[in-house]
């Protein structure tokens, strides 16, 4: 295996409402993530408010405690090797409404810290500003993104964070997958419209009125809108601020090569895939979504200058999760399935994790090809990994499926810089366990670092390197070039 790029970035990914913990500590307000709770593979989590812990068990408040164990987790990032930390800041935690004037000077304090504590490392922080994880406050008061008021909210927070933390970081991702509201609710709820755009909580609903699809496009523009001034103003503050966009990686294929299929499948990749990057990184609406705007009785609500400040606020670079792949066929049943039907009808030539993704480490050259001709900026893959069920066994954890699973997209990514793509870095998801976003379980791991701790909080909360972990320490060693 060849190595990698010399300033490639070797590194890690987490979100602050399934890893930070520390919910009522340092002035931190109420979140939309702290009010749902603990769900499975087969129940979704549901919205409790007024918070009741003696009945209910919500997995953010405590998650992995990153909050009183940032200086082990970074050191521990550190002995791994990583120079690049994927992280996210709470919003609820620099302004615990969403709507003050002036920051909570806790939280500065406690990001500032763990800012110094990457650079004593030498690892470059990346931080997602908005990463599932509104201020209950804007839902409450606003009605969310659907809201244009919260345009004006989320760039007083981004200036706050570009002013408090100039010169520590420089790598920025305005909203974690934010095409997660180009699908109808149902698709991801974590990301649908109920817990973005509106209302509290998550929602199943697949089937949406015209006037409910309006509102769901309007909250994304809205997005649109409020990324393309942040891109202008993180430039403005910093020259050196570097702004992406972060885009869910729902990549599939025809399930047959009848033209019907080819037809859903190129419009389910337009529709879910490209129509987000398009819009921020090409700096307007694409063509193909006129008529299905047209078709659906859809209008957005727009202002004067809108196109303007979409075609001056384009980003610097594209950035992807990828977990699996799906097929799409020209009639498909509609489930109400999370985010297993998201990527679609499963491929019959692919194996499945434990959680039923297909494994498709090919798919991810395919993806990089697509993207870099699509927009000839640099890539990242921002999240990637195996979810399963680690067994800590005498202070160890074997997991040879997980090494297997990297292993292969690492393999990917290698073919992928061969083929001319300009991949500068990987951050596998989950690079110390935290609670899974659709679930709120722990019990779905997919670190390099085991978090002593099952899905109801309870445990020692101590890390245990994985064998993963010294696995990807060699890679990272090696620049890629050892893989065994």
């Amino acid at each position: 295996m060849s190595k990698f790029p010399n300033n490639f970035f070797w590194g890690g990914a987490t979100a602050a409402n399934q890893f930070e913990g520390g919910y009522k500590e340092g002035g931190k307000g109420l979140s939309i993530p702290d009010t749902l709770t603990l769900g499975t593979k087969d129940t979704d989590r549901e919205y409790h408010y007024p918070i009741d812990e003696s009945k209910y068990t919500y997995p953010s408040h405590k998650a992995s405690d990153f909050y009183h164990h940032y200086k082990e987790d970074i050191k521990l990032l550190a002995e791994a090797g990583l120079n690049m930390y994927r992280m996210s800041i709470q919003w609820s935690r620099i302004f615990p409404n969403g709507d003050e004037d002036k920051p909570n000077p806790e939280g500065i304090a406690f990001y500032r810290n763990v800012f110094e504590e990457l650079k004593k490392y030498n690892i470059e922080p990346l931080v997602t500003i908005s990463h599932y994880e509104l201020p209950l406050g804007l839902a409450e008061k606003y009605d969310g993104w659907a809201n244009r008021k919260l345009i004006d909210l989320y760039v007083h927070y981004a200036n706050t964070l570009f002013t408090e933390y100039k010169g520590l970081v420089r790598y920025w991702l305005t909203f974690n997958e934010i095409n997660s509201l180009s699908m109808p609710s149902g698709g991801f709820p974590v990301g649908g419209i109920k817990s973005i755009a509106g209302g509290h909580g998550m929602t199943t609903q697949i089937e949406e009125t015209s006037v409910q699809m309006s509102t769901r496009f309007t909250a994304l523009h809205n997005q649109f809108i409020a990324s393309a001034r942040t891109v202008n103003l993180a430039h403005a503050i910093d020259p050196e601020n570097k702004v992406g966009c972060m885009i869910a990686g729902m990549t599939s294929y025809p399930l047959t090569p009848k033209p019907e299929d080819m037809l859903a499948w190129q419009e389910k990749i337009q529709q879910g895939l490209f129509f987000c990057p398009d819009v921020q990184s090409n700096g307007e609406y694409p063509y193909y979504m006129n008529r299905f705007f047209r078709e659906n009785g859809i209008v957005i609500s727009k202002e004067k200058g809108d196109d303007e400040v979409l075609k001056n606020g384009t980003v610097d670079f594209v950035t992807f999760s990828y977990y699996a792949t799906g097929c799409v066929q020209a009639k498909e049943e509609k489930k109400s399935n999370g985010a297993i039907n998201a990527f679609g009808t499963p491929n019959p030539y692919l194996k499945k994790s434990q959680w039923g993704w297909n494994i498709d480490p090919v798919g991810l050259r395919f993806y990089l090809n697509e993207f870099y001709r699509r927009y000839k900026k640099p890539i990242m893959i921002t999240e990637n990994g195996l979810g399963a069920e680690d067994k800590l066994e005498n202070g160890k954890i074997h997991d040879p499926y997980r090494i297997e699973y990297m292993r292969q997209h690492v393999e990917a990514m290698s073919e992928a810089i061969k083929d001319g793509v300009n991949l500068i870095g990987y951050m596998p998801w989950g690079i110390i366990d935290l609670t899974a976003a659709s679930t709120g379980q722990m019990s779905k791991r997919y670190g390099i670092v085991y978090v002593d701790a099952d899905d109801q909080g309870r445990g020692t909360f101590d890390r245990y390197r994985k064998d993963s972990f010294y696995w990807y320490q060699q890679v990272i060693n090696s620049n890629g070039a050892n893989l065994e």
